[in-house]
C-alpha cells in the first residue's frame, strides 16, 4: 500500500466584503443601525484666508451632522465626538482646537439632512437662512432652537481605523430651549421619540 500525502487544506482568503474577523461591512453597519443615536451639528470656523490682512476674507463656517457624540467625563467636562478621516470637519479641527456642537430638536431634521450631505464644496450656503448666534469661545455657529449648545477645545485626537475620536473639553453648555424632543436616528433614518 502506498503513502499518498494528504491533499494540502484550502486557503481561506477573505473577500474584500470581508473583514479577517469575519464580519462584513454590511453586516456591521446593518447591526449598528439598530443602535439608536441622538443627532447634533458639530461647527467650527475657519481661519482668515490672510490673518494679517484686515481686508482679506473672513474664514467660512463650517458644519457636519453627526450621530458618533457623547458624553466622556464630568471632571473635567469632556465630550467626543467621531470624525471620518480625511473628512473637512476632520481637517479642521486637526487645526483649529475651538469648535461647537448643537444638539438638535425633532423639528430641526432639515438642518440634519443639510449637513449631512457628501461632497458639497461649501457650506457658507448651508448656513444662509438657519438661525444661530456665534459662540463667545468658539466664534462658530450655534443653531437656534437646539435642545442644548456645548463649545468645546479639542484635547486630544485619537486615530481609531477610519475615524479620528476628537475629545474636547466642554467650555460653555447651555440649554436655550426646553421645548420639543430630541432628533434620533435609527435604522438609517431621523425619527421623533414617541
Amino acid at each position: 500500500m502506498l503513502n499518498t500525502p494528504a491533499a494540502p487544506a484550502a486557503i481561506t482568503v477573505p473577500s474584500p466584503s470581508r473583514h479577517a474577523e469575519g464580519v462584513s461591512n454590511d453586516e456591521f453597519r446593518d447591526a449598528l443601525s439598530r443602535l439608536a443615536a441622538g443627532v447634533v451639528l458639530v461647527t467650527a470656523q475657519e481661519a482668515p484666508l490672510d490673518p494679517d490682512d484686515p481686508g482679506a476674507p473672513a474664514g467660512e463656517d463650517v458644519g457636519m451632522t453627526a450621530t458618533a457624540f457623547l458624553s466622556v467625563s464630568l471632571d473635567p467636562p469632556l465630550v467626543l465626538v467621531s470624525l471620518r478621516d480625511g473628512s473637512r470637519m476632520d481637517d479642521l479641527l486637526d487645526e483649529q482646537p475651538m469648535w461647537a456642537v448643537s444638539v438638535l430638536s425633532e423639528s430641526q431634521r432639515h438642518i440634519a439632512g443639510r449637513f449631512a450631505m457628501k461632497g458639497r464644496v461649501s457650506d457658507r450656503l448651508l448656513f444662509a437662512d438657519i438661525p444661530y448666534r456665534r459662540g463667545e469661545h468658539s466664534g462658530a455657529p450655534l443653531v437656534g432652537g437646539a435642545l442644548a449648545t456645548l463649545e468645546c477645545r479639542t484635547e486630544q485626537r485619537v486615530a481609531a481605523g477610519d475615524h479620528t475620536l476628537v475629545i474636547g473639553r466642554v467650555l460653555t453648555a447651555r440649554v436655550p430651549s426646553a421645548e420639543g424632543g430630541p432628533l434620533t436616528y435609527f435604522r438609517g433614518r431621523y425619527r421623533q421619540l414617541g
